[in-house]
């Protein structure tokens, strides 16, 4: 047996290996290049907004990828994103501003997922929602679901009426309250309340659940910020009812930070498994 699993070894070394051989390196046409927890970072600008990709050491067969929405560089050794990219997984980021998933933003996104796809990066990726960016993630996803191998939510906002409208039991923010209502053009306060394209709103998680997509949240049980009884919990059940798949992962003593887990290998492989279940073709 251990002979086998030496031979499976040395076999699947291979594949990697004439993978990478096989596979010319991207020319992000970068204005700039920094590192990013020792690997290269290309910057570049996309649809007027600043964008980045990190390559892996030896990408991934199929060229996978997570994109963190929102808050790329917070939290980052507690998300699961650095082993994602030892294991091959580029990691991606354009910023939209602070423009909580509006569609102005979701044009953006699209301008930037094109760009990485047309370069070569896998049709399918994995989205992180951290905090408000949970609105970003999900707002692109039912959007376009076939574009999608999962959602990974920590403490992602699920309800602009829970953050930043304060609406229910949360903190919620004034002035990003005002900002947003702005920002999505709506008419007044009440227009925003009757909203009915959250997260937690079935026009955004039937989509979801149709495609097979599955979602992964990490919640602080006591976060005051984005309170998880009035946003993951109600996609959780949501979801469940609707027949898709969720994993909630809680920890019982936490507020609103630090996001992440202490070790983040449970979220790791969930991704990694999701990935290699749903792969997608690259262009």
């Amino acid at each position: 047996m251990k002979k086998m699993g030496f031979i499976i070894a040395c076999i699947m070394g291979l594949a990697a290996f004439v993978h990478a051989a096989d596979t010319p390196a991207i020319d992000w046409q970068d204005t700039t290049t920094d590192t990013w927890h020792g690997f290269p970072r290309h910057r570049f600008i996309v649809d007027g907004c600043a964008a980045w990709v990190v390559t892996p050491p030896t990408p991934a067969p199929g060229n996978p990828w997570v994109w963190c929405m929102e808050f790329p560089e917070a939290f980052d050794n507690r998300t699961g994103v650095v082993p994602l990219v030892k294991a091959g997984f580029y990691y991606i980021h354009i910023s939209v501003g602070n423009t909580y998933g509006a569609p102005s933003a979701q044009a953006h996104l699209d301008a930037f997922y094109k760009h990485i796809t047309a370069k070569g990066l896998n049709a399918k990726g994995t989205l992180i929602g951290v905090s408000r960016g949970g609105l970003y993630a999900y707002g692109f996803a039912k959007r376009g679901p076939e574009r999608v191998v999962c959602i990974y939510g920590d403490a992602p906002v699920c309800d602009i009426k829970s953050w930043p409208g304060g609406k229910g039991k949360g903190k919620g923010s004034p002035n990003d309250w005002a900002n947003l209502i702005k920002i999505y053009g709506f008419k007044d306060e009440a227009e925003a309340l009757a909203y009915s394209g959250n997260p937690i709103d079935e026009s955004a998680l039937k989509p979801l659940k149709d495609a097979g997509i599955p979602l992964i949240h990490v919640v602080g049980d006591v976060d005051a910020v984005v309170p998880a009884a009035e946003n993951t919990a109600i996609v959780e059940k949501k979801y469940k009812e609707l027949g898709g798949t969720i994993t909630v992962f809680h920890k019982p003593t936490c507020d609103h930070h630090p996001h992440g887990l202490d070790d983040p290998a449970p979220v790791v492989e969930l991704i990694k498994t999701y990935t290699e279940q749903r792969k997608g073709k690259q262009p």
